[in-house]
């Protein structure tokens, strides 16, 4: 489990929104619930994979809820940082969706919940939910003393997709470590094959990325360590794995810089790339666009280290539809809201009780992986919302100029800067 920083007073810019964080006041109660026939669900889920999941989740929710009109107010663009500068907007507006999405841990943050978001401690004692989470995932959901979402999903954030055509015809495995992943991209790119799709136009691709070289160099425990602050960003074995990091990109599809992450997929089902490292929302993708000619693996480096992303939905204080958000919520915690969602969605139950059946053989295997292996929370999840942007920024510089040394300073000052580097 990773150690996450302390929460501080947050001034947090996203986009054009400005959200000043901690109150001296207490939160202020919700009014009295009444029953309506509206609920407005907000999230930036809209490509391919997770708005059909979303929209299996709708179905359901009107099955059991007749009557209710749901309002998809879905943002799209930039891995969720629009959705999220739109939604800071409506809360500092006084318009709150009625239920939105966010990652479990200290994404919360960004809404400070003093401020805006409702705690939904007894909504997990009433409902019984957390008997039906595994003891890894508890471990992660409550975040300073509260639980603040209800998880969807755990999708892993370190998994490498790999076109088996491209592959079997040049009789090639799939790479365990680096080095052999520099093995397999030098014979590849010898035949005139792009070895590595990557899409980093939205600016988050980087930092997940960097994730699994992080892990690979590093282990699972110095890696949370980046994240609490006991290993400094400085320390030369981080630099190591920064080279590997500028050395995988080299491989990369040339226009990377003007490609989104399902742009770089694509050429894994067009099979004008050969591997693909990013998270298994990945594999909804290919199953929106019935793509089975794929074959997968941890990313090089990463067997037995499960780099988790957690979907969840929180409760904003003066939501306008309160009864029917409680029952949105209620759905998303449940056996049948999860089975509806995740299989479409590609991503694994946060509940232990599904129907594997269901899952196609990637997802199956991802649950068996989630049970056995090390976990480790994504940075969006481990690292409060300033430090995870400055993450965000440095990489992407990274990526455009590899210089090492100009990253690692950066990331040790806004890991000075949160509070969390002493």
């Amino acid at each position: 489990m990773i150690n996450r920083p302390l929460r501080t007073c947050l001034a947090v810019i996203t986009g054009a929104a400005l959200l000043a964080g901690c109150d001296s006041g207490s939160p202020s109660e919700t009014t009295a619930a009444t029953k309506t026939d509206a609920l407005e669900m907000f999230s930036w889920w809209t490509a391919g994979g997770e708005a059909e999941g979303l929209k299996a989740m709708y179905t359901v929710y009107d099955t059991k809820n007749p009557g209710v009109t749901v309002t998809n107010a879905a943002v799209a663009g930039s891995g969720g940082a629009n959705a999220r500068a739109a939604l800071a907007q409506r809360l500092q507006g006084g318009d709150p969706p009625d239920a939105f999405q966010v990652h479990i841990g200290a994404e919360i943050l960004t809404y400070p919940p003093e401020q805006y978001v409702q705690s939904l401690d007894d909504l997990f004692a009433e409902h019984g939910w957390l008997d039906h989470f595994p003891a890894a995932l508890k471990d992660l959901l409550k975040f300073d003393g509260h639980y603040y979402s209800v998880p969807v999903n755990v999708h892993r954030a370190n998994v490498m997709f790999y076109n088996k055509k491209i592959f079997t015809d040049n009789g090639l495995q799939a790479p365990a470590t680096l080095d052999e992943f520099f093995t397999v991209a030098d014979t590849l790119k010898a035949k005139g094959i792009t070895p590595f799709a990557f899409g980093n136009q939205g600016g988050w691709e980087d930092e997940l990325l960097l994730e699994s070289v992080l892990i690979a160099g590093l282990g699972a425990a110095d890696y949370s360590a980046l994240w609490s602050g006991s290993l400094a960003w400085t320390d030369p074995k981080v630099a190591t794995a920064l080279e590997a990091y500028n050395k995988m990109i080299s491989y990369a599809n040339s226009d990377h810089s003007a490609m989104s992450f399902d742009g770089a997929a694509q050429l894994i089902v067009d099979g004008k790339a050969a591997m693909f490292i990013h998270g298994d929302w990945t594999d909804g993708y290919f199953t929106s666009k019935n793509f089975t000619g794929y074959g997968f693996a941890a990313a090089p480096g990463n067997k037995g280290v499960f780099d988790v992303v957690s979907d969840a939905f929180a409760l904003p204080k003066d939501a306008k539809n309160q009864v029917n958000a409680e029952a949105w919520l209620d759905l998303a915690a449940s056996k049948e809201g999860q089975e509806a969602f995740n299989p479409k969605k590609g991503s694994i139950c946060a509940r232990t009780d599904c129907d594997q059946s269901l899952f196609n053989p990637y997802l199956q295997q991802s649950a068996k992986d989630f049970a056995a292996d090390t976990l480790v929370l994504s940075s969006a999840s481990a690292a409060a919302p300033a430090y995870a942007t400055a993450a965000n920024t440095a990489t992407a510089l990274l990526s455009a100029n590899g210089d090492i040394g100009a990253f690692q300073k950066a990331m040790q000052q806004a890991c000075e800067d949160a509070g969390v580097c002493k």
